[in-house]
């Protein structure tokens, strides 16, 4: 039996911020935005409202979903790099407001692909029989570290949360493959100082290729083909990166998720955040077989083929 998912849960910050806010703000323009990027709008924590605030909303959800209680989970996950502080980790702060009094609970940072790594590394502690629970969270509060000046980074992201229990799933289904990679020598094109700093140019050149050559490589791993894929779920960086990722997998538009014009890029909670949106909407079904794709700084990414269902 392999691991899989067993319950989801999201959570959206209420405030919206549109792109004709954001003509107010900095030079740029709602065509401008939408045509490079695909965004229209994107979700902002109120002040005061931190990481683990959202996380912990859609960490609730999850295991409510799952029907399990919080003191059966083994190891909590969170995938961010915005944490509310260095230390104590989001993880142990969801931990306590969890009531999870079982749970290890540690931090992964590899930026947008973390929420991958972070079920790559469930994957691990369930198939060994270490965990029977594993709780994974991708969550960022980015609006704390976008310069709201730079007109190239300021219309990309956003707020947001994704969660989702893993346990054991009945056979044939749960993470088939998966694929684990970085690229060190890639970090200077995307990185934070005081704010998040990018050489969009190098980053979209590397994100075409590694998220079309990631889907691939998954499909082989699992002995499988792109006529197989029922469903994509790239990271919700930017439409023409997905865009590219789909015409690899040479699939239609409707089996490809697209929240990005909603939410923008929301970093490690992106991915988790459309997997709920497309299983609440009915685009993901029962042993629906679904490809699972992110990049991010360090550079970083990884992928999952996975067979839906529980």
């Amino acid at each position: 039996m392999k691991a899989g998912i067993i319950g989801i849960g999201r959570c959206l910050p209420d405030k919206v911020l549109t792109n004709a806010d954001l003509e107010k703000m900095v030079d740029t323009s709602d065509e401008w935005i939408r045509t490079r990027t695909g965004i229209e709008e994107r979700r902002i924590a109120e002040k005061g409202v931190n990481t683990s605030d959202l996380g912990f909303e859609a960490a609730k959800k999850a295991i409510e979903d799952a029907e399990i209680s919080a003191e059966e989970i083994g190891l909590i996950l969170v995938a961010t790099v915005t944490p509310d502080q260095p230390f104590p980790s989001v993880a142990c702060m969801l931990q306590e407001k969890l009531g999870a009094v079982n749970a290890a609970a540690m931090d992964i940072s590899a930026a947008c692909a973390g929420f991958m790594y972070g079920m790559i590394t469930a994957k691990q502690f369930i198939e060994s029989d270490s965990y029977k629970y594993v709780l994974v969270v991708g969550v960022e509060k980015l609006s704390k570290i976008t310069d709201w000046q730079d007109r190239n980074t300021a219309v990309l992201f956003g707020d947001g949360a994704g969660a989702v229990v893993m346990g054991k799933v009945t056979e044939g289904r749960g993470i088939l493959s998966f694929e684990l990679g970085a690229d060190g020598t890639g970090g200077k094109h995307l990185y934070q100082e005081d704010y998040i700093v990018m050489n969009g140019r190098e980053v979209f050149k590397f994100a075409v290729r590694q998220m079309g050559e990631s889907s691939v490589n998954v499909l082989e791993k699992a002995g499988l083909s792109k006529e197989d894929v029922d469903f994509l779920i790239p990271h919700q960086a930017n439409i023409r990166i997905m865009e590219a990722s789909r015409q690899r997998l040479e699939l239609p538009e409707e089996k490809m998720s697209k929240t990005v014009d909603k939410y923008g890029n929301t970093s490690a909670a992106s991915i988790p955040i459309s997997l709920v949106e497309e299983v609440e909407a009915g685009k993901i079904k029962e042993d629906d077989l679904i490809v699972m794709v992110g990049f991010g700084g360090g550079l970083t990414w990884g992928a999952i083929a996975m067979r839906w269902g529980k």
